[in-house]
């Protein structure tokens, strides 16, 4: 492929400017057995939505269980990037440095990535270049014009469009993202607007007849979910739950614990308040009187999920707690009640809050305001749409990333 001038100067200057082989990031570990699809993510909301990505590929490729030879991602950030604190499908990291025709080779030589899904722009020039030239396919993902330039680069004016041809497929953030790709000389074959790749909701299996067992149990009383809690919230919980009874009497909590290894403490909780309560583990069906039901199995949020119209969504309320996934009561239309201590998951929250899914509350008084104002059905379902609305916005880029991806990895196995 010929190369510009600009691209030329760049990488004769990088090149002298290199100080050490590995640019300054020496591989995290030994590269994993199989394939390994390689993200870059300029921001951790891009990091997050590579994790789920992945996640979501291996298993449509019946990879997820399968160890050692399965599908691996490499998730490379720049600097001050927040690396994502829960890391599903995550198997590396590295934090890449300065660009240079050394570092770059040395990380390819390394890692020898089989796709490289780049997101946003925040180009590297050497390591792009150098990856295309080792035949790895490469596709930018969520373009975006304000990424697309760096100031240092006025100088070399075709820098950009030259790494842009580099690209198999790019995929724009906005029709105006892709205006300003198409006067850089991206060709209308390469180029798609699929607007914002984010992190998405995926719904939660579960037991459609133990499902509409229990709402014919409960008989059509308002339900709010306490979900992924722990112990030392328990207390603010059921006091919220109490103060909200007194407006809606017939009011019932379901109580998923976010540690199942605290469950006896949960019992020992509700034995202590006089709570009438249920063990789901121990059988327990709620009747009428039943205030609270102990959610103190593994695998059936999806069911809570559905059947609650509000969902507190725990691990929030004290300090050093760091949330709970927000994507989970979006996908199955609850509305969402979360604490203030959600730095895991801030992007997520930000989002749904912006959008009028998400509110927060601060305690026991906060929270039960919260909940007498949502159990009018007419404002839990506009909230919880609104919620809805947001988790699935990104879902055609993402299908269409799959799509992509599952069409090169055949490539890759049967070439």
């Amino acid at each position: 492929m010929a190369r510009s001038l600009s691209l030329a100067a760049y990488m004769a200057l990088s090149r002298r400017g290199a100080s050490a082989p590995d640019g300054g990031f020496a591989p995290s570990g030994p590269r994993p057995q199989g394939a390994v699809i390689w993200g870059h993510a300029t921001s951790l909301e891009h990091a997050n939505a590579l994790v789920q990505l992945t996640e979501r590929l291996a298993t449509q490729r019946g990879e997820a269980s399968r160890e050692g030879q399965g599908l691996h991602l490499l998730l490379t950030t720049g600097p001050g990037v927040q690396f994502p604190s829960h890391p599903r499908a995550l198997s590396c990291h590295q934090t890449l440095g300065a660009d240079n025709p050394a570092s770059a080779a040395a990380f390819l030589a390394h890692w020898r990535p089989d796709i490289c899904l780049w997101t946003g722009g925040d180009l590297m020039p050497a390591l792009l270049t150098s990856a295309d030239d080792a035949g790895v396919p490469l596709i930018l993902v969520d373009a975006e014009t304000s990424m697309l330039e760096r100031p240092g680069w006025r100088w070399l004016p075709d820098v950009t469009p030259a790494l842009l041809t580099r690209f198999r497929h790019i995929l724009a953030r906005s029709d105006g993202a892709a205006r300003h790709l198409r006067r850089l000389g991206v060709p209308e074959e390469k180029l798609r607007v699929t607007g914002l790749f984010q992190e998405g909701a995926i719904a939660l299996p579960y037991s459609e007849p133990l499902r509409d067992e229990m709402a014919t149990s409960l008989r059509g009383r308002p339900i709010w979910l306490a979900a992924m809690v722990r112990h030392s919230e328990l207390e603010m919980i059921l006091d919220a739950h109490r103060q909200a009874s007194r407006l809606a009497h017939r009011l019932f909590l379901i109580v998923a614990p976010d540690d199942l290894d605290e469950t006896e403490a949960f019992r020992d909780t509700l034995r202590r308040g006089n709570w009438r309560h249920v063990v789901w583990s121990q059988g327990g069906m709620p009747s009428e009187a039943t205030q609270v039901l102990l959610a103190d199995t593994p695998g059936e949020m999806g069911l809570w999920y559905r059947l609650a119209t509000i969902a507190f969504m725990g691990c929030s309320l004290l300090p050093g707690m760091g949330g709970s996934d927000p994507n989970e009561p979006a996908a199955h239309g609850t509305a969402i009640v979360y604490g203030p201590n959600v730095a895991r998951y801030l992007p997520n929250y930000k989002r749904y809050a912006g959008a009028g899914g998400a509110r927060i509350v601060r305690d026991a008084g906060t929270l039960a305001a919260a909940l007498a104002h949502l159990i009018a059905a007419d404002r839990s379902a506009t909230m919880a749409h609104a919620a809805w609305e947001v988790a699935t916005a990104g879902a055609e880029v993402t299908d269409h990333i799959l799509d992509l991806l599952q069409d090169m990895l055949d490539d890759l196995e049967f070439g």
